[in-house]
């Protein structure tokens, strides 16, 4: 069995590094999830303690002083870190400059939806689930779309 410091990797793309004991996560480790983040913990024989989610942008989820988009301040989290662009240039995801969506499809956060398969696919264009009733009128209402009019800023020459 595996002990000591190491990685593991899982058939479904997630990786583990970190401390390990008689083959389960145990002490200090990441468990990274593919393009999504990861969470970092102190293990005690496979369950994990203190938790702290990272955001795949790098962005730390606390539960206790959450302060990202919260209704106040609605910046993008590379906003927060770099600053705002100047006045004209908008910025319309938190990636910069953002995905180009396939024609007819919506940019759902994780990936890409087509609402006449309502299949949700990754930005690499892998399955990822169907999305049911309740998703598909959320995504249809809230989310960004191929067609919307996009104004870019043009410098003076």
């Amino acid at each position: 069995r595996m002990d000591g410091f190491g990685r593991c990797a899982l058939p479904t793309g997630t990786e583990y590094r970190g401390w390990l004991r008689d083959g389960t996560f145990h002490g200090h480790g990441e468990l990274q999830l593919p393009g999504r983040g990861g969470h970092r913990a102190l293990w005690e024989r496979g369950v994990p303690g203190q938790v702290k989610y990272i955001f795949a942008d790098g962005l730390e989820y606390d539960e206790k002083k959450w302060h990202y988009c919260d209704g106040y301040d609605r910046r993008f989290y590379t906003e927060i870190c770099s600053g705002f662009k100047p006045p004209g240039i908008p910025q319309l995801t938190n990636l910069d400059p953002p995905k180009i969506i396939p024609e007819g499809c919506y940019d759902c956060g994780d990936g890409f939806y087509n609402p006449k398969t309502r299949i949700v696919v990754d930005y690499k264009h892998k399955f990822l689930r169907n999305a049911d009733d309740d998703e598909h009128e959320w995504i249809l209402r809230t989310c960004r779309k191929a067609w919307d009019l996009i104004t870019e800023h043009k410098p003076k020459p």
